[in-house]
């Protein structure tokens, strides 16, 4: 759908739908629900990535200001390889 940029609904998605996998099964219904502004993006060379990226970055600094970060997301922050060389 995306590397043809095609909209139009296929049976995959219904097949998605009816596989009986709860987190599949919700994917196909969430793309259903916003199947317009899916096919606009697929068919339109506009999209908002830039935008949407600044503002997790945005969620991610009040989220390590506020403390409420997990340890998981901090290291993702920072960084996840690990020093090299060291005492």
């Amino acid at each position: 759908m995306v590397d043809n940029r095609d909209a139009a609904p296929s049976g995959w998605l219904s097949a998605l739908a009816t596989s009986g996998l709860a987190p599949l099964a919700g994917l196909a219904g969430a793309l259903h629900e916003d199947r317009h502004a899916v096919a606009q993006e697929i068919t339109t060379s506009y999209n908002s990535g830039g935008n949407e990226g600044r503002i997790t970055d945005v969620k991610l600094q009040k989220r390590l200001m506020a403390g409420r970060a997990s340890v998981s997301l901090l290291r993702h922050c920072v960084g996840s390889t690990p020093a090299s060389g060291g005492p």
